[in-house]
């Protein structure tokens, strides 16, 4: 048998031995049984009327780079063709070395991404320690997994810092785990990849990631109608997180980026953006 490096084909996350012990420490909570009756049903009211299935729309990034992790969101809102808001907050605080992402319903996220932070704290308090980003991101996976099929919508990245480095995870409502180097969510996630696959490596500068990642948001932004508002970028290192950028109009980038590659015209609403 031929002996190799797991990192050169990329498989380094696969064969990377995660800490069993605090792992098993945790106490995952399941679902109540009673949701599971409640919902589980036919999806009915009012005498057999359907209820209606909304569908959810975003984009949200994230990948490894030489000087830690950058996310890159947008901020809109959708309930099908309805744009409920454009300055939603889609990455979450944790804590100040960790980071959630929201893909999917805005509740469902919002919740439970606030029960791992107080999970997080609640076990740096017992334990005197923190909760390494694999535990935290495993312990949502074992929420998720109790509440399978259970009509929740989730599509999360957690990224944080922790003794062992910088570390990305994807985690689904159906529970599924994933670490990696590359995640994109959301219905502007096509869009947003076709960037990244193009432009990304390894050893980016900070400020190279930052461009690639308000890039590929806006080109999301701009062929996907559920994407949109302002783009938000965190830059997580070995000391916690920092927050590049509260909000870019993506409008302000598509005159900014049309005006690199002289498309823009002569009209005044142009040059009022533009100077």
């Amino acid at each position: 048998m031929i002996d190799f490096d797991p990192s050169t084909f990329g498989l380094a996350h696969t064969y990377q031995k995660e800490d069993k012990d605090e792992i098993n420490t945790l106490a995952l909570p399941s679902a109540p049984q009673v949701i599971y009756r409640t919902l589980n049903g036919p999806t009915q009211v009012n005498g057999g009327n359907k209820l209606t299935n909304f569908k959810h729309g975003t984009t949200t990034l994230g990948f490894v780079f030489k000087e830690g992790i950058l996310l890159a969101v947008d901020s809109r809102a959708s309930m099908g063709s309805f744009l409920s808001s454009e300055q939603v907050r889609k990455v979450i605080e944790i804590n100040e070395y960790l980071l959630g992402t929201m893909a999917g319903g805005a509740a469902d996220c919002q919740y439970w991404l606030a029960y791992l932070a107080n999970h997080c704290r609640t076990y740096e308090l017992k334990n005197g320690s923190k909760l390494s980003v694999a535990a935290a991101s495993k312990f949502l996976q074992g929420i998720l997994i109790g509440y399978r099929n259970s009509g929740l919508s989730m599509g999360c990245m957690i990224a944080g810092t922790d003794t062992t480095g910088q570390h990305l995870y994807y985690i689904d409502n159906d529970g599924m785990r994933l670490k990696g180097d590359i995640f994109s969510v959301g219905s502007g996630s096509t869009y947003a990849y076709g960037v990244l696959d193009n432009h990304y490596r390894y050893d980016l500068s900070l400020n190279e990631a930052v461009e690639l990642g308000i890039r590929a948001i806006y080109h999301a932004t701009h062929r996907d109608t559920a994407s949109g508002g302002v783009v938000r970028v965190y830059h997580i290192h070995k000391d916690g997180w920092t927050k590049v950028h509260d909000g870019i109009d993506v409008v302000d980038l598509h005159y900014q980026f049309a005006q690199q590659k002289g498309l823009v015209g002569d009209g005044d609403e142009a040059k009022q953006r533009l100077f």
